[in-house]
Order: structure tokens, then C-alpha cells, then sequence
């Protein structure tokens, strides 16, 4: 058969093609199914906490399930590894604390590079490290902390929440840049430390704030100094390491969002938006406040630099303070 109109066929041809190509071309607006929310921590913790008061409010943005999965174990090397290995495609979310950029100086082997594995989204919220004192001690500096530690060095110890958390390296830290021998006391938790603080065992300790942070306000421990650029709000009395007389002493504990490397970065600039717009939302700006945590939210770009400096910055303390876990 012949057509007469070829011109008219030939139209309707390439408008069919061309509405065709453009179904093809469109992605599909993320999320249309679950995304996974690795914390590769157990139930209950700050980052846990953090990752949760997050998947709701996805949930109930995009009309799609986040669904928090606890893989605890190593650090957090476990459930940071499993998501390394994940497909690139959005579905997989990572939601880390500082572990993130210690564990790669901390351990002999981890199962991802903190620089190639993941595309850093943002660094949602921070606490830095509080350095503090039973109320019974007569000190209410941390320069006259240390002096007094210095006076009868085999009397006082700090109490930190772990090996290779945060807090200890931020002992460490001040440690070195001071020259002096301070003694450690790890726990297995910020729990543990803080309860043992309080109880006096240990009259001196290094904590992120969110734990000891109700205990300071009803005047059961001494806030000292905070490793912090500026005064926390929260407790504008309590000096920062710089006031104090120690510089380049910051120790925060972050928590960060990533997503699988190669994950497409559409999906990575919605994400890190939905995020800023979440932090204006009264109810969860005074959930994550009221863990002692302040919004932070810096770009892609920026939390990825920040990982590059952090990573270098508590190696070299590992390294100074011969410090591994197999």
C-alpha cells in the first residue's frame, strides 16, 4: 500500500518519537520506593535519635517509607561498610557520627574510603565536646583543672566515653599540644562515663555535650570549657577552649549525612534542600536543640572539605598518641 500524504505521516512519526524520548529522558522524582537509613549504630544513641526525627519527616514529605536500619559493630565500620557497597541510586542513605572521619585512623582497616566511597550531603547537626568536673573539686577553669592534675598527676584521671571517640581524642589532642601526661579513663558509652562522673569516681571528664548537658544545668557537674568556636548558647558561662587559653582545640561530634558515590547529584541537591527546609521546622529544631546539638547544614561542597580536614586532623592525634584498635 502507498501513502499520498507521506509528509503528514512522516510528522506524526517524529512528533511520536519525539514524546517518546521525552518519557525516556525525564527521571522519575526521587523517592518512588523505600530508601534505606543505615545507622551503623545501635538503637537509642544521639545518631539514632538524629537519623529517626529525619525519616519521619521524609516519610511524610515524599508519601515513601524511610526506614532506619541499625547495623551496629566495629566502630560503625560495619553498617558504613555495608552501605559502601550499595548501588548508587539514591535508595541507600548513610547517617554517621564522627566515627566517620576517626575510624579511617582509628582502625588498621576499614571497609570504605571516607573520600571516594560516599558524596558527603551535608553535616545536619553538631555538639562539641564538653570538658567538665565533679562539683566537688575546687576548680572552675579548665587551666586550674589541669594545674591540679598536674600537681598530683597519679590522683586524677578524665573519664571519656571509648577508645577513639571524639571526647578521648579531644583529651589527646590537649594532651599533646600541652606536652603532659594526663591519665584516660575510657567507658563504654557516654552513659557509662557520665554516670561514673557523677557518682565521683572520676572527678574529671570529657564528654559530647548532649549527655552531660542536663547534669550541668542543675549544677551536679562543673561545665569547664567547651571545644567549641563560639560560647554555646545553651551555656554562654561556660568558656571555650580558646578563652581559655588552649587555640586550635575544636572537637565536635557530627552528624553526618551521605549518600553511595555516584549517586546522581539531583537527587543530592533535593535531599540537602528537603534538609534545610526540615531545620526551620519548629518541632524538630527543638528536638534536635534539646539534645544539645546545633544545626550546622553546610553545602555539599563545604561538609565535604570539612571530612578531608577532619579526617586528617584526628589521624594525627591517633598517630601522636599510638592509639589503634585491631
Amino acid at each position: 500500500m502507498k501513502y499520498k500524504n507521506n509528509g503528514f505521516v512522516l510528522c506524526g512519526v517524529l512528533v511520536t518519537l519525539l514524546y517518546a524520548l521525552s518519557l525516556q529522558a525525564a527521571d522519575p522524582k526521587w523517592p518512588i520506593k523505600p530508601v534505606r537509613v543505615m545507622v551503623p549504630f545501635g538503637p537509642g544513641g544521639t545518631t539514632d535519635v538524629i537519623a529517626r526525627i529525619v525519616a519521619m519527616r521524609m516519610t511524610e514529605l515524599t508519601g515513601q517509607s524511610f526506614i532506619v536500619d541499625n547495623r551496629p559493630g566495629a566502630g560503625g565500620n560495619i553498617g558504613t561498610g555495608i552501605v559502601a557497597g550499595a548501588a548508587p541510586d539514591g535508595y541507600t542513605l548513610l547517617v554517621s557520627s564522627s566515627a566517620y572521619v576517626v575510624n579511617p585512623g582509628l582502625y588498621k582497616v576499614v571497609p570504605y574510603d571516607p573520600f571516594k566511597s560516599f558524596i558527603p550531603v551535608t553535616n545536619f547537626a553538631a555538639s562539641p565536646s564538653l570538658f567538665s568536673s565533679h562539683i566537688s573539686v575546687a576548680v572552675k577553669t579548665l587551666p586550674e583543672a589541669i594545674a591540679l592534675a598536674l600537681a598530683e598527676p597519679k590522683k586524677y584521671s578524665f573519664a571519656t566515653p571509648g577508645i577513639g571517640t571524639t571526647p578521648h581524642l579531644a583529651v589527646e589532642m590537649l594532651k599533646s599540644a600541652l606536652k603532659i601526661d594526663l591519665g584516660n579513663i575510657p567507658y563504654n558509652g557516654a552513659g557509662p562515663s557520665v554516670t561514673a562522673h557523677l557518682a565521683g569516681q572520676v572527678l574529671f571528664a570529657c564528654s559530647a555535650l548532649p549527655t552531660p548537658s542536663p547534669h550541668v544545668r542543675m549544677g551536679r557537674l562543673r561545665g569547664l570549657a567547651m571545644a567549641s568556636v563560639q560560647r554555646h548558647p545553651s551555656f554562654p558561662d561556660i568558656a571555650t577552649m580558646e578563652e581559655s587559653g588552649y587555640k586550635d582545640q575544636l572537637s565536635d561530634t557530627i552528624q553526618g549525612f551521605y549518600f553511595v558515590a555516584g549517586t546522581p547529584q539531583s537527587i543530592v541537591n533535593d535531599f540537602y534542600k528537603d534538609l534545610v527546609k526540615m531545620a526551620q521546622i519548629p518541632s524538630i529544631k527543638e528536638r534536635v536543640t534539646g539534645l544539645g546539638f546545633q544545626f550546622v547544614l553546610n553545602t555539599p561542597e563545604q561538609f565535604a572539605l570539612q571530612t578531608q580536614e577532619e579526617v586528617q586532623k584526628w589521624t594525627r592525634v591517633i598517630q601522636e598518641a599510638h592509639i589503634q584498635v585491631q
